[in-house]
């Protein structure tokens, strides 16, 4: 069963949280609100779809420290939107850089809010269904022989049969073989394809 899109709340302040809970609720959308964000930290769930908006300045950890603590956790991905009293340029700059989506100063217009949470949405799921078919590649290359994944990494790079051959000490006919196993067992068709999944993995050099 699909979990359903979930926006995260990060604010000191109740009544920041009680009014744009109120706007997303009536939007449909899930809500889980915060006013601490070591709180918040402690029930994260990085499987979950959803988008987090936080405040910028906030006691103990601050909206950037908590984005770089997001970042830095294995499998996150979670879009990440800033709202601010305090509409500096730096700031703003600094939150850009490390991947947040958009910066927005309170008091916000529901519209740009929920416009931002609707980028955010499309961006999630993107980068859901990109995780998914990486995760997907990985399992099949992971049931590739020592030998098959020599032949693949060398196959990428554009070397001909009897050039990979020649790298291996083994029987043109050998590599021939093992470029059908490989072909096989990642599922695709053509040479295009195999550089493509290469690519996606970054195993290309």
């Amino acid at each position: 069963m699909l979990k359903k899109f979930t926006v995260y709340l990060v604010d000191d302040d109740p009544g920041v949280l009680k009014a744009l809970s109120r706007l997303l609720s009536t939007r449909g959308y899930d809500v889980k609100a915060y006013t601490s964000p070591e709180v918040f930290l402690e029930e994260y769930d990085v499987t979950a779809p959803g988008c987090a908006v936080l405040d910028v300045a906030m006691p103990g950890l601050d909206g950037l420290e908590l984005q770089r603590m997001l970042n830095a956790l294995a499998g996150s991905h979670r879009p990440i939107l800033f709202l601010t009293g305090r509409g500096d340029i730096p700031t703003s700059v600094q939150a850009m850089k490390a991947g947040a989506l958009d910066f927005l100063t309170k008091p916000v217009k529901d519209n740009d809010l929920l416009e931002a949470i609707s980028r955010a949405e499309a961006r999630d799921a993107d980068s859901r269904e990109l995780h998914s078919e990486l995760k997907l590649i990985e399992e099949r290359v992971e049931t590739l022989t020592p030998r098959e994944r020599e032949v693949f990494l060398h196959v990428v790079t554009g070397r001909l049969n009897k050039q990979i051959a020649s790298d291996l000490g083994i029987a043109e006919k050998t590599i021939k073989i093992h470029r059908k196993q490989v072909m096989d067992k990642l599922g695709v068709r053509n040479l295009l394809d195999l550089v493509r999944m290469a690519d996606k993995l970054s195993l290309r050099k």
